[in-house]
């Protein structure tokens, strides 16, 4: 039986479904601050098959103690934790306290319970500023631009710690890019409380008539055309590699994978693609530069193909087609 934390928000609940899929039983916690439990319910209906669902914060000691007392949990895939890298820069100690505090926490309990296979959603900003593209796993971690991307890193060195610490451990830490898109049916995708911070859902409610334009944040950057450019991934492709990298488990060691497509693609392609494929005009204008942000950043995900048998496969167009099957579904997102 696998724990997934988060399993109730947008990756978590498309990781649920690829579980699920794939024969596992499946075990979700989620404090719903960014999730939907409308989501799990989807999910169970897209794959006929039952979650288990208990509600609670990884940050809460004794839910997480009942949760490992009352479930057969092998492994744990943990998603649960804040994303928005403008968020973070004004609200740090939030991103810290869920981040960090939440993970530590969750390993303790873990530990308590003499289980020791984790799969960590990391992310790509723990290569930090100064970092080359396309980032390399043999990197070294760098000085995040954001406490969004500090937290991840400060996760991360837990992690190798301990795996240094207790070779009992089986940790895989896998560093992704920006997921968009949404499940081919249309039912599960991404639905941000409030103002999204990512791309994606922000073009996509600009095109279903919930926001009245986007703004580009800065198009003076050293790019193709000035916009910041970025490695999107599908994220039924995401999904599929934290499913595949449960294999590493079988081994203790600390394995680190970047996910992604290897392919910039820029705010502005992205925009001009989503009224190509989704056949909308969408309303757009240049802003600011916003705190935070990097230029240009993709991944080199060989070492995820050579190990895991792991590579996107679905392309741009997929990515626009199934976000836009989902938002002009749901157009309010699971409230619709």
């Amino acid at each position: 039986m696998i724990l997934v934390t988060g399993g109730a928000g947008y990756i978590g609940s498309h990781a649920v479904l690829e579980l699920l899929n794939s024969g596992y039983e499946v075990v979700v916690i989620d404090n719903l601050s960014n999730g939907a439990l409308e989501s799990i319910e989807r999910v169970e209906r897209i794959t006929n098959k039952k979650v288990i669902f208990e509600h609670g914060d990884i940050r809460d000691s004794a839910f997480l103690k009942y949760i490992f007392s009352k479930y057969a949990i092998l492994s744990v895939m943990h998603f649960a934790g804040l994303k928005a890298v403008s968020e973070s820069v004004s609200s740090p100690l939030q991103y810290y306290d869920v981040n960090v505090t939440g993970t530590l926490e969750l390993i303790k309990a873990m530990s308590t319970a003499g289980i020791n296979k984790i799969v960590f959603s990391s992310s790509a900003t723990v290569y930090g500023e100064a970092a080359t593209v396309p980032y390399v796993e043999s990197m070294p971690r760098g000085q995040s631009a954001n406490p969004y991307g500090a937290s991840k890193g400060m996760v991360e060195q837990i992690f190798t710690d301990l795996a240094r610490a207790d070779e009992r451990w089986s940790i895989v830490l896998l560093r992704y890019f920006n997921p968009i898109g949404a499940h081919e049916s249309g039912d599960i995708g991404e639905d941000p409380k409030g103002v999204p911070n990512n791309l994606m859902p922000y073009i996509s409610q600009v095109a279903v008539g919930i926001r009245e334009k986007l703004t580009i944040f800065g198009n003076d950057y050293p790019t193709r055309d000035g916009t910041c450019e970025r490695d999107y991934l599908h994220v039924s492709d995401l999904a599929e590699g934290h499913v595949l990298s449960l294999s590493m488990l079988k081994t203790p060691g600390l394995y680190t994978f970047n996910l992604g497509t290897g392919k910039p693609i820029s705010v502005l392609e992205m925009v001009l693609a989503f009224q190509r494929v989704a056949k909308v005009e969408l309303k757009y204008e240049f802003g600011k530069r916003r705190d935070g942000d990097l230029p240009a950043f993709w991944a080199d995900a060989s070492k995820a193909k050579e190990l895991l048998g792991w590579e996107a496969k679905r392309d741009l167009a997929a990515m626009i087609k199934d976000t836009w099957n989902w938002q002009s579904k749901n157009p309010n997102g699971y409230n619709s």
